[in-house]
């Protein structure tokens, strides 16, 4: 992994090299004044395996809440501040961990100067956050269009901005809707700056394009060492958005406290149901943190194979229908009807 720079938000540390955690972390979607809504989708996530989370500041009630929110959470929350610097400022004052503004819509400089200042006063970072759908007109015409160039322009130029007010515990993204581009922008300033980076794509879909154009784009840039903190946009409950980041990561080998469920695709030789099986391990298990291999295989084919390399591991039968047989480590162990081996399988994972 890249080295970066370690920069603290609240109990975490974002970014620090190669033993670094890539944080991950979502956005309510709620109204932040609905303190019990709010209150109860950022307990959801946490659950889920948030790390930080991020609520939108639309007005002063807003920004007032984040001090109660503070209280009732076990996780940083970050203030997503638009267009009004004096929302950013009663956010900071209401004990936001972080914030993340887009220095060009802040209006006059003093303006942001002021946010800068009580950041730095009382130690609290910035994400600066460029979108390729608000890049500055003169980077446009200079590029003609959105382009991966446009956008590291954009965030290198805003970068300089909130450098020059002296200021340094920054994290940094740049996020575009496209996936070449978007992984070219993140390659681009990566190679200029050692400032955390926060990986994202903006306007990504709904749930399945939103994940595999998501999980390719993070595939591709955590696979080169570069990202230190991401989130998965998808339109819809942002519980989902924890659950495809914990796999990226774990795909990736940079997660070691969950378990991965293993399970083929199925064909014409599959003894047993498969997606049944292993979807009600799945659900049984969110929220598990081990560093745990789970198979689950319909045939004898590839079935005992995969199994033996897991930790724990089922597969079905030709011969035998009804029955799975149960591998632990690498050793053939027994046979599990295939009504009871969800349960079995349950108690083996709770054991280990």
């Amino acid at each position: 992994m890249k080295k970066t720079r370690k920069i603290k938000v609240g109990s975490l540390v974002i970014g620090g090299g190669r033993s670094k955690q890539i944080v991950i972390q979502s956005m309510t979607n709620t109204r932040t004044k609905d303190l019990r809504q709010t209150l109860t989708q950022i307990k959801q996530l946490e659950n889920a395996g948030c790390e930080l989370v991020r609520v939108a500041v639309l007005d002063q009630e807003d920004a007032k809440s984040i001090f109660k929110l503070k209280k009732q959470i076990g996780i940083p929350l970050v203030a997503d501040i638009h267009f009004d610097y004096k929302l950013a400022l009663l956010s900071l004052k209401s004990g936001a961990d972080k914030i993340r503004i887009n220095p060009g819509n802040l209006g006059r400089a003093e303006n942001l100067k002021k946010v800068v200042d009580l950041c730095r006063k009382i130690n609290t970072p910035i994400r600066i956050g460029v979108n390729s759908g608000s890049i500055e007109k003169e980077i446009l015409n200079k590029y003609k269009k959105p382009t991966a160039e446009a956008l590291a322009a954009s965030a290198l130029k805003n970068l300089a901005i909130v450098e020059s007010l002296n200021f340094d515990k920054i994290v940094l993204s740049m996020k575009h809707s496209d996936v070449l581009a978007n992984i070219k922008a993140y390659e681009l300033v990566s190679q200029k700056v050692d400032y955390p980076l926060h990986l994202g794509l903006t306007e990504a879909g709904t749930f399945l394009s939103g994940a595999v154009k998501s999980s390719v784009t993070m595939g591709v840039l955590l696979h080169q060492g570069i990202g230190d903190t991401l989130r998965i946009s998808l339109s819809g409950d942002p519980v989902q958005e924890i659950g495809v980041a914990k796999k990226i990561l774990k795909a990736l080998n940079l997660s070691k406290d969950q378990i991965e469920i293993i399970s083929c695709p199925t064909c014409g030789r599959t003894t047993v149901d498969v997606e049944e099986i292993a979807s009600r391990i799945e659900e049984a298990t969110t929220g598990i943190s081990k560093d745990l291999s789970v198979a689950v295989m319909g045939c004898l084919v590839n079935g005992p194979g995969e199994a033996k390399r897991a930790d724990l591991g089922v597969s079905g039968i030709d011969r035998d229908n009804d029955y799975l047989m149960f591998f632990k480590k690498g050793k053939t162990l027994k046979k599990i009807h295939k009504n009871e081996v969800v349960n079995f399988l349950i108690k083996e994972i709770a054991k280990f």
